[in-house]
């Protein structure tokens, strides 16, 4: 009798039948386990709530209702806190919307039909115009009579996922199950705070284990004991680390208490961390074998990803933005890596000619020889110092300049200075405009790659990742030997406006995001190509318009060779030089989904170098 009290449990408990998450990529076409919500005969249908969020194709409640073929705009309005149906929301908005989920057949679902209004196919309908709320194959499942590639005006069944609390979660005083798209860097901290659940009743609707790995473009739900309601409010909370890194004074400054403050956070900082280093020894090889065992259980899927947090796609292929698979944090070796030196504002004044017009080489930067090398030195706030510090102190790439000393003002209030590596050639747009500086196709194309490196690696293979923000060519330098190094990174909310031709979606939204570097990029590419500067952002659009199709082979040839550098007195491959053009092209497209990613851009110019 109690073995058979228990499967009846089993039966209808929703974690064990329905209600568990599906880590099976959008787009892919085999059906997984959970692709689905199950549901039983306990209840066929209910109320609840999906999250959509809003893009460049559906930027008001009046899109995305006319999407989701919404009856009642008035109760959508007052449900997402909004005044109008035309007013335009930010990219990645999330919008709470009200269906009746239902049982059909064998699963929950909500049915929409979706015209299509362009050729597509069903798995960008899917991943993109539904954000995975639908899986490409249960489209394919779905609509048996049309093929992958849809035409203009086909109409979809599309089957949205959805789900309904049963008598077990209901008693313990979950009211709606809301289906909830994951997007990169999503957690379930964050998603707890946002949504105002714990992360252990998050856990269990989704039947998670300890230290889940969880996917961009999958679902998960949200139990929630009360109507929902979206906290946009939540502060970023990025991972702790050291105070400002140890330094070496060169010659007593001015500011005593200031120093002798660094200088004892420095020695406290160093004894902390050769005690986490020794504890971490000993328990590396344990943690390693523990990770193994677990990976090897769970039958390890492409791309694992860190403790819960949403870093980038399993399609992908790429690991770099997390470090939950490694023994050993970087972050520790962080104190060991840097040792800055201290320079004295007298030393800087000296360089620098009383920091004159004369060594000024960009926006509160200045050249000056100081101890037989010549430096880059950036005037900048107290504040944000720590700031470029702090992300210095992450990055260790061969095409990135390297952060060499700082000088700290007398207060709080007076100005501070970061000291750089100053490649020998100067920016970019220096050798660009100078015709006699032998920027021959070969290095123009190396000098590509050099960029599209850096780049990747501040994308891709550190935590937290960053925007560049600020890619052009004058804050690109050009070392003796023709390669290329970044430099002026800045964090995303300190990113100042850029000039000429940006990203669209910058200049209305001041969105932050890669695709912001992505746009920059083509830029500068078009940059490497032509030799031109764009400056009012017109010049490169009305140059490029031959790359869209327009002209005939012959025609498109004749018209890159008149946009080519004439300094390359065509010495270079014409094969080679339409690639570049095609690539940048894409790169400036206006729609940010559209642009290729930086792994994209390694792989196109990694056969040109």
């Amino acid at each position: 009798m109690l073995f058979l009290w228990f499967l009846i449990l089993a039966f209808f408990n929703p974690i064990q039948a329905q209600q568990y998450y599906d880590s099976s990529n959008c787009s892919a076409d085999a059906n997984y386990p959970g692709s689905r919500y199950v549901c039983n005969s306990y209840q066929k249908s209910c109320s609840t709530f999906l999250v959509y969020r809003a893009n460049q194709h559906f930027k008001t409640i009046s899109n995305v209702s006319h999407l989701l073929q919404a009856d009642n705009v008035d109760e959508l309005l007052d449900l997402n806190s909004l005044s109008s149906p035309s007013d335009i929301l930010k990219p990645g908005r999330e919008v709470l919307f009200p269906v009746t989920c239902s049982c059909a057949g064998d699963f929950f679902q909500v049915d929409f039909n979706y015209v299509v209004p362009k050729s597509t196919s069903l798995s960008e309908v899917a991943c993109e115009v539904f954000e995975g709320l639908v899986k490409s194959h249960t489209l394919v499942d779905e609509n048996t009579s049309q093929g992958n590639d849809v035409k203009v005006g086909s109409k979809l069944h599309v089957p949205l996922r959805c789900a309904c609390p049963n008598n077990f979660s209901s008693s313990s005083g979950v009211m709606y199950l809301v289906t909830y798209p994951l997007v990169e860097g999503d957690s379930l901290n964050i998603l707890s705070q946002k949504f105002g659940i714990s992360p252990a009743d998050l856990s269990k609707a989704n039947h998670f284990e300890p230290w889940p790995t969880v996917y961009p473009q999958t679902t998960i739900l949200l139990p929630l004991k009360k109507r929902p309601v979206i906290n946009f409010n939540i502060p970023n909370s990025p991972p702790p680390t050291p105070g400002f890194l140890p330094t070496i004074t060169v010659q007593k400054t001015t500011n005593t208490k200031l120093m002798n403050l660094y200088i004892s956070v420095s020695v406290i900082g160093s004894f902390l961390l050769l005690a986490a280093l020794v504890a971490c020894g000993w328990y590396a090889k344990a943690l390693c074998k523990r990770k193994i065992d677990k990976l090897q259980s769970f039958n390890t899927r492409s791309s694992p990803l860190s403790c819960s947090t949403v870093r980038s796609s399993p399609r992908s292929g790429q690991t770099g933005r997390s470090s939950a698979n490694s023994c050993l944090s970087p972050d520790l070796l962080i104190g060991i890596k840097y040792s800055l030196k201290n320079y004295r504002i007298e030393d800087l004044r000296r360089a620098t000619k009383n920091f004159s017009e004369e060594k000024k080489i960009g926006d509160g930067a200045y050249k000056g020889l100081i101890e037989n090398s010549e430096m880059m030195i950036k005037q900048m706030r107290f504040e944000d110092t720590r700031q470029v510090i702090d992300i210095h102190s992450k990055v260790n790439h061969i095409n990135i300049v390297n952060l060499l000393g700082v000088c700290y003002g007398d207060s709080d209030s007076s100005w501070s200075y970061v000291l750089f590596e100053l490649p020998s050639k100067g920016s970019l747009r220096d050798c660009l405009s100078n015709s006699s500086s032998s920027l021959q196709w070969h290095r123009r194309t190396q000098i590509a790659f050099d960029i599209a490196t850096g780049l990747h690696y501040l994308h891709y293979c550190i935590f937290p990742s960053y925007a560049h923000m600020g890619i052009s060519s004058r804050n690109i330098f050009v070392t003796a030997n023709w390669r290329a190094k970044l430099t002026n990174i800045r964090t995303n909310s300190g990113a100042e406006p850029l000039k000429g031709w940006a990203a669209p979606e910058y200049i209305v939204y001041s969105s932050a995001s890669d695709k912001v570097d992505i746009f920059a990029f083509g830029v500068v590419l078009l940059e490497i190509i032509s030799g031109r500067e764009d400056i009012d952002g017109k010049s490169f659009k009305d140059c490029i318009g031959f790359l869209g199709g327009g002209a005939g082979e012959g025609g498109c040839f004749e018209q890159l060779r008149s946009f080519m550098d004439p300094c390359l007195k065509e010495d270079y491959p014409l094969a080679e030089a339409l690639c570049l053009a095609v690539l940048a092209k894409a790169c400036v497209e206006d729609d940010p989904l559209h642009r290729p990613s930086m792994d994209d851009i390694l792989k196109v110019l990694v056969r040109l170098v």
